[in-house]
């Protein structure tokens, strides 16, 4: 395969590497800001100080939200530090190259691509994007390992349509529910396809989706990129000061501005935008003195995040005559419904995606057992050879990372008002950004990109004041 042009380490970064001037810098331009000339001004700050900060904002999580914020300070003459509990860059968009050929474990496709700010960021860094669909090599469609006839995937796709009409009816009616709520009246054969309808897109059970958070999401094109969507993000922020391996535990906004503790000391700054997934702050990964207001911990509760989980693995020997790109989908139970990509743009891959409570309980049991159950699931589908096929495996499980606890937001049924109400700044000197804010770009890179531009502006806004 062709080496990626995005690999880490190849080309210049974004902020070209500078020697810091360790109190003072000029605030610089915008344009000077994204030419580069502004190390010493993000690293360490300005002359105006209140409340004796180190930097003006603090930046926690360095995904795409992060990277876009800090990237929007500069440009606005503020200066920040960005920390990153990982050791990388990226959050959820991470092309993963452990197995030789590369996938993406997290983020893939560059929806809505006609607005989506990642459409003219590739075209920037010279990644090409094509459409997603033409890099499909057909569906075959299986229960219980044979292939479903005619009149039954007929079946099928009249379910799908009967859901996407009835949540049209529900978002025209204004009054929301679940998803199972919305087609708990269509006939039992039709029902639980229908209540399926959007685990592999969601990654949630049916039960805590949302149809009017759902229906309000952009559509639009997508697009999608053979050098992948993690790579082009880390491609994006190469070169953005970042502290790596730096967890923030614990966040003190009770005086003048805020205290972050860290294993290596305490952060202080008049102000921070966290960017760490909703999963995190409902489990309560970050400590908050005084305690968030009602409101704000209302938001977090009323945004679930699900369970979308990539399995991916690496392929020896026959491929089974199946073009590239050729989707197999198990469809033998609709809870555990499975989608499973083979070979994707012509590697030696398998890549499955799952979702809901059934991926939950597939990941707690362990990458072995689960690269094993794929294994299985192909056995079934391809014949007993292609046990043989499988060289390695890797599970891709956003559910059980600690710093995600979730493969991204889902607004849990009567609560489509929780984002705004997180995106709202608190005490002038928190805000929370990330692609659960995103409005109709939620779920998405682009979205958590404009959400974090958006809450860069609006604390620089305050900060100016």
């Amino acid at each position: 395969m062709t080496p990626s042009p995005l690999a880490p380490g190849d080309g210049p970064g974004i902020f070209p590497s500078m020697t810091v001037t360790p109190f003072f810098h000029q605030a610089p331009s915008r344009r000077g800001a994204l030419g580069g000339g502004v190390a010493a001004a993000m690293l360490l700050g300005m002359t105006r100080r209140l409340f004796a900060a180190d930097v003006d904002v603090l930046v926690v999580g360095a995904g795409a939200a992060g990277l876009a914020a800090c990237r929007e300070l500069a440009s606005l003459g503020l200066s920040f530090r960005l920390v990153e509990a990982r050791g990388r860059i990226g959050g959820r968009a991470y092309t993963d190259r452990s197995l030789g050929a590369a996938f993406d474990a997290g983020a893939e496709i560059v929806h809505f691509a006609d607005r989506n700010p990642w459409t003219g960021i590739a075209r920037e860094l010279g990644t090409a994007l094509e459409p997603a669909e033409a890099r499909s090599g057909g569906w075959q469609v299986h229960v219980e390992g044979r292939p479903l006839g005619v009149q039954a995937r007929g079946r099928r796709w009249q379910a799908f349509r009967a859901m996407e009409a009835r949540l049209s009816e529900v978002e025209a009616s204004g009054v929301d529910m679940s998803l199972a709520e919305a087609v708990a009246d269509f006939d039992p054969d039709l029902r639980d396809i229908a209540r399926s309808g959007l685990l592999l897109v969601l990654g949630e059970d049916g039960e805590r989706i949302s149809v009017l958070d759902n229906q309000r999401l952009w559509s639009g094109p997508d697009l999608t990129t053979r050098d992948g969507y993690g790579a082009l993000v880390a491609a994006w922020g190469r070169g953005v000061p970042v502290s790596l391996g730096v967890e923030v535990t614990a966040v003190d906004w009770s005086g003048g501005g805020v205290v972050a503790t860290t294993a290596g000391g305490g952060i202080r700054a008049r102000a921070a935008i966290l960017t760490v997934p909703v999963g995190v702050l409902r489990s309560g990964g970050i400590a908050f003195t005084p305690a968030l207001p009602e409101d704000t911990r209302s938001a977090i509760e009323g945004i679930g995040m699900g369970a979308l989980t990539k399995i991916a693995l690496r392929l020896e020997g026959d491929r089974f005559g199946l073009a590239d790109s050729t989707t197999l989908m198990d469809a033998t139970r609709s809870e555990a419904m499975t989608m499973i990509e083979m070979y994707p743009d012509g590697k030696p891959l398998a890549v499955a995606i799952c979702g809901g409570d059934f991926a939950r309980g597939l990941a707690a049991q362990g990458e072995a057992a689960v690269v094993d159950h794929l294994t299985g699931q192909l056995a079934a589908i391809l014949g007993a050879e292609a046990r043989k096929r499988v060289a390695a495996g890797k599970l891709a499980s956003w559910w059980s990372d600690p710093f995600s606890r979730g493969a991204y937001s889902v607004c849990r049924p009567g609560r489509i008002e929780a984002r705004e109400a997180l995106a709202r700044p608190v005490g002038g000197r928190l805000w929370f950004a990330g692609e659960a804010t995103g409005g109709g770009g939620a779920m998405t890179v682009g979205g958590a990109t404009l959400a974090g531009i958006d809450a860069a502006r609006d604390c620089a806004r305050r900060l100016k004041a």
